[in-house]
């Protein structure tokens, strides 16, 4: 298939990164991209497009 699986978390108000990944170590995929939003549209939707292409372009994998 050659396709990678990449969580994007949604960081709290004082949330650390590191210790989400030590939290859920194991539980995780390999690739992760941490923010403080998701790209939403004005209907307040999340914009899974733009996250896939963002994810390809941050993890500089190829896109299908």
């Amino acid at each position: 298939m050659g396709e990678e699986l990449c969580a994007w978390i949604h960081l709290e108000e004082g949330a650390k990164e590191f210790d989400v990944k030590e939290y859920l170590k194991g539980k995780i995929p390999k690739y992760c991209i941490y923010v403080t939003e998701f790209p939403k549209t004005l209907s307040g939707k999340v914009k899974k497009f733009e996250m896939k292409a963002t994810s390809i372009e941050i993890l500089r994998l190829k896109s299908k």
